[in-house]
């Protein structure tokens, strides 16, 4: 009996397989009755009825564990295949598992406000100073929804307010131009998610560059969609961003209501929006403060410094 055995999308098949496919030569020496081909996401097992079916039990169970901890070693395979439970990194507080099983959890009461806020709402505000983790915790978000097929994809923006009407002309196409701007989104990314399989979501559209100047038109379903520095639209073009919002899908808009960059002249859309939807219902606004800052501690006496004028 010939079976090819196909893997989930989400599992990153370089942990999976190990170095020099080493997770798999194990697996396959714990089942020495079946011949085993692996490549990409496809698994071709030969052998008896038996046998193959007992092999795709114990890679299925292993394809699960990684899935759901980024990790995968010899040592895992054989507490797994012996009926043990591998050491998990859990926490009351965890949302997912990053790189190489580092666990990520909310570390303050406001990221966990905004844990329990994104369950039942689907348009959430996030407010706060820098630190406190409000756009990494909304990365996170997107990232378990992602790996738990609650959505199809993760959409980042952000406004380049500093290129202005120059974006245009600067090189590369239009990752590569507002790249320098999404920067934090990749850093945060990059702790979740390994980097070929990050790469991978890139070239399929599963993880989407979104500037806000090309959201106009879109309507952005079944997807976690992030508004990151969104003090730093325009009442309009907020707007427009959270009118994008559809069926299947949810926002988070993130931004720290101090470190405005527009114009004197123009309004922050944020500043706007938080006043103008405190009542709507599937809403919520979650403030975060200094403390919930968990950079260095310095940073938390800079902002309180700040603060004070």
């Amino acid at each position: 009996m010939e079976t090819i055995i196909n893997l989930q999308e989400s599992l990153d098949t370089p942990t999976f397989y190990g170095v020099n496919n080493a997770n798999i030569l194990c697996l396959k020496n714990q089942h020495p009755d079946v011949r085993v081909v692996a490549r990409g996401y496809q698994v071709k097992v030969t052998g008896s009825d038996a046998s193959v079916a007992n092999f795709e039990h114990a890679l299925r169970t292993c394809e699960a564990f990684c899935i759901r901890n980024n990790r995968l070693s010899e040592q895992d395979i054989l507490m797994l295949l012996h009926g043990d439970q591998p050491h998990e990194q859990a926490t009351d507080n965890l949302i997912l598992h990053g790189v190489n099983g580092k666990s990520i959890y909310a570390r303050s009461a406001n990221q966990q406000a905004l844990v329990d806020a994104y369950r039942d709402n689907d348009l959430l505000f996030a407010v706060g100073p820098a630190g406190s983790g409000k756009t990494y915790t909304a990365i996170a978000l997107a990232v378990r929804a992602l790996k738990n097929k609650e959505v199809r994809r993760i959409i980042l923006s952000r406004p380049a307010v500093e290129a202005g009407e120059k974006l245009g002309f600067l090189p590369g196409d239009m990752r590569e131009k507002i790249d320098p701007y999404l920067q934090p989104l990749y850093d945060a990314l990059q702790d979740m998610i390994p980097a070929a399989k990050l790469n991978d979501y890139m070239e399929k559209g599963t993880i989407q560059i979104a500037p806000l100047a090309f959201m106009r038109g879109r309507t952005l379903s079944d997807a976690v969609v992030i508004l990151d520095e969104a003090q730093n639209t325009t009442v309009p073009q907020l707007k427009m961003f959270l009118t994008r919002l559809g069926l299947g899908g949810k926002m988070i808009v993130t931004g720290d209501l101090t470190q405005i960059d527009l114009p004197p002249s123009q309004r922050s859309g944020l500043s706007d929006a938080i006043e103008r939807f405190r009542a709507i219902k599937g809403l919520r606004i979650i403030r975060f403060n200094e403390k919930d800052i968990v950079r260095h501690p310095l940073v938390k006496h800079i902002v309180a410094a700040y603060d004070q004028n």
